[in-house]
């Protein structure tokens, strides 16, 4: 599995052999790869008049390309935005609600990122193939992908040391822009030209996964939505800045503590870890049915509908799971 930018190949199809040849090395003789870009094939087009562009199949003919399109910047903003327009207003009907919801929709962006992770993953896995995959900057919509096919794939990530490990890996060192599309609160309705939850849309992701398989992740929603508070607002530095150069220019590791450290912290640490969790060595297929695809309750509606009771049967669970 391997992850890029796009090629610079311009309006006038420039051509790069070290590249070509970087690529043809990956492959073993007589063997096929795939190309997964972000982006539709309209929207390649379009960016090869600005300078970037796709990997021509005449200098890359052991590569297939596949288009899966994923939204993000202001359109994915202002599907945020409207779902939580749609949670906070308590006067709806059920109509008014259903309708809000779907017109959103949030939900079919959390149903294209799984079913495009689920692509890279059958590649892998199913077709023995290698995966290449990228979009424009490689640091939005490509990460997504990546960090979701290894979710599926890796039991190792699905533990909490690992689920660290891949956020570090995919997301921080990888260099998602989080000060930029993080730089207001979720809910703001001041938006930037940056920002979009790419994050939260990941993390939203995971919530998907750990409902369909809920003995396979080691770690549960606690911490999902503390890492959806620090992406926002945090007093540690893992995510601040908006690439490994920053930090380092800025001196963030020598300056500020690491949520890694206060979150492995045994005293903290076992409040994000599932009772229920049992490795499992297997690969985990997500549903991604419209009817298998659901609202994230615990963070959309977190500030409506009161938590006591889920924490409390959470609490009876650990209770019961360490007394046997």
């Amino acid at each position: 599995l391997l992850r890029s930018s796009q090629p610079l190949t311009g309006h006038n199809r420039r051509r790069c052999p070290e590249d070509e040849k970087l690529l043809a090395a990956i492959l073993d003789e007589g063997e096929r790869g795939f190309i997964i870009d972000t982006r539709s094939a309209q929207a390649a087009k379009q960016a090869r008049m600005s300078g970037g562009g796709t990997e021509p199949k005449s200098f890359y003919p052991q590569w297939r390309r596949l288009h899966r399109a994923l939204e993000r910047g202001r359109p994915l903003q202002e599907s945020f935005s409207r779902l939580v327009e749609a949670c906070a207003d308590p006067s709806g009907s059920m109509e008014r609600w259903l309708g809000r919801l779907e017109s959103s929709r949030w939900l079919s962006h959390v149903k294209s990122a799984l079913s495009t992770a689920c692509l890279a993953a059958q590649c892998l896995d199913r077709e023995g193939c290698k995966v290449l995959v990228h979009g424009a900057e490689g640091t939005d919509a490509t990460l997504l992908v990546t960090a979701l096919a290894q979710l599926i794939l890796d039991p190792s990530c699905r533990s909490l040391e690992g689920f660290q490990e891949l956020l570090e890996r995919e997301w921080i060192e990888a260099g998602h822009p989080f000060q930029l599309r993080c730089a207001r609160s979720a809910s703001s309705h001041a938006r930037g030209k940056q920002e979009a939850p790419l994050f939260l849309l990941f993390l939203d992701c995971v919530w998907q996964l750990s409902r369909q398989f809920p003995l396979s992740l080691q770690f549960g929603e606690r911490l999902l939505l503390a890492l959806f508070e620090h992406a926002y607002a945090s007093a540690y530095g893992t995510f601040l800045c908006n690439s490994e150069r920053e930090r380092s220019l800025c001196k963030v590791r020598e300056s500020t503590h690491s949520l890694w450290a206060w979150l492995n912290q045994p005293e903290e640490k076992h409040k994000y870890l599932n009772p229920l969790y049992a490795h499992n060595p297997l690969v985990i297929w997500p549903s991604v049915e419209p009817q298998s695809i659901q609202l994230w309750q615990g963070l959309f509606l977190r500030w409506i509908r009161p938590s006591q009771h889920l924490d409390e049967a959470w609490a009876e669970i650990q209770r019961l799971v360490e007394g046997s």
